[in-house]
């Protein structure tokens, strides 16, 4: 919450030591250097605001070779600057509530009807479990506006078959589309992906943590923690503090979670790895996915606090019921009873779209730890509303992946 200061003889007139600068699309934001931070809102009244339309006559746009910032250059006068020249005609622009954002959206909206007219060159999306269901779906529809998407997958032939499948739809399309190994049973290979994307990008616009699993019957992975729970949640933890550095003001932190968090059951003290991850005879599995899908909910919370001052925006979401999806592979019973309510659910395309719309829509831009539901803001349980157990869950997944990754490190095996 910004602080407003006294008035002045100009509304607008900054305070000492603050200075006004925009983003690359034009969002403006107020950095003080006296307190070592920055906000959205005008420091004295509390107003946001949007640089809009062309550069002025004799100015352009260029990139710096070497701080690889935007820098703005007057061809007649030779002047360089940071600040874009349009600051001095900015207009109110975007909201800093949810509650001033109109539905544009709704459950039968696709993600390709999200998308319509939107331009997304040069923008990179990273999908989790991008070859299957609601996460191909969602790679298909980045890679048909343009973005460059990374298949974070473990199963490589799949991985490849489901972008010759975008290709034979839109050769440029496929094109853009690369395979990268992840398999999120395994911390090793979540360091191993992030230490290659590294090296191929220098930044990620849309990092979508789509994959999960259902259904499994008990299952330690070679970290030695219970699949679900690995898989689902401390992976894509680990993930996201390994390509933090890939993030900035242009990116998004897209978490896919389920209204399956309401019925969660974990305490609201005293959070241990073993209610986390528990031992067999306490594991059940729907109780394991409803917890995780929490888990999901507390981490985007957090993360969204924790990235709040780099302008970071961190959404979670639920994509739809029972969708036709790969999500019901591991047990037959499951398989049946999607297959049975599959006329009365979305579409893959349909589940796909709230993913698409938190990433791309510029109404969000400056909003951040919302949860959304058929492509609008929706109130999560008050479990998932807990800032103490979202600290907690936090620490926690931070000391499991500090104790596997010493672990593994001591036997030479990371």
């Amino acid at each position: 919450m910004p602080t407003y200061l006294a008035d002045s003889d100009s509304e607008d007139e900054l305070p000492p030591d603050w200075e006004e600068r925009a983003t690359d699309d034009g969002f403006v934001f107020y950095v003080s250097h006296y307190e070592k931070r920055s906000q959205w809102t005008h420091p004295r009244t509390g107003k946001s605001k949007r640089v809009t339309g062309d550069l002025p006559i004799d100015w352009e746009k260029q990139i710096d070779q070497e701080s690889k910032k935007t820098i703005f250059f007057n061809k007649k006068t030779n002047q360089v600057t940071y600040n874009d020249p349009r600051l001095a005609f900015a207009v109110e622009g975007h909201p800093t509530n949810i509650s001033e954002v109109r539905q544009r959206y709704d459950s039968s909206s696709t993600a390709l009807q999200v998308l319509h007219g939107k331009d997304l060159n040069g923008k990179v999306a990273v999908i989790t479990g991008a070859n299957v269901g609601i996460g191909f779906q969602t790679a298909r529809a980045f890679a048909l506006h343009g973005a460059d998407v990374v298949f974070a997958c473990r199963n490589q032939q799949s991985a490849e078959d489901a972008i010759l499948k975008i290709s034979e739809e839109k050769p440029s399309a496929g094109r853009k589309c690369r395979f990268v190994r992840l398999d999120l049973s395994s911390l090793k290979s979540v360091r191993n992906f992030a230490r290659e994307l590294k090296e191929t990008f220098r930044h990620v616009s849309y990092l979508i943590l789509n994959a999960g699993v259902f259904a499994l019957p008990y299952t330690v992975t070679e970290d030695g923690l219970e699949a679900t729970f690995q898989i689902c949640h401390i992976s894509h933890y680990f993930l996201t503090q390994e390509v933090e550095s890939l993030l900035d003001h242009a990116s998004r932190v897209i978490v896919v979670s389920s209204e399956s968090h309401r019925f969660a059951n974990l305490p609201t003290d005293n959070l241990t790895e073993q209610i986390l991850s528990p031992p067999q005879n306490k594991y059940n599995w729907m109780m394991a996915y409803n917890n995780v899908k929490l888990c999901n909910v507390l981490f985007a919370r957090e993360l969204a606090k924790r990235l709040q001052n780099r302008f970071i925006s961190v959404f979670v979401l639920h994509p739809g019921n029972m969708v036709s999806s790969d999500l019901a592979r591991n047990w037959w019973l499951m398989r049946i009873l999607f297959a049975i309510v599959r006329p009365f659910t979305k579409s893959l395309e349909q589940a796909s779209s709230t993913t698409v719309y938190c990433a791309t829509a510029t109404e969000l831009f400056g909003l951040t730890g919302l949860y959304f539901n058929n492509c609008f803001f929706c109130e999560p349980s008050k479990l998932a509303q807990n800032d103490n157990l979202a600290e907690q869950l936090w620490t926690l997944s931070e000391t499991i992946c500090n104790r596997i990754i010493n672990e593994k490190v001591n036997e030479g095996t990371f």
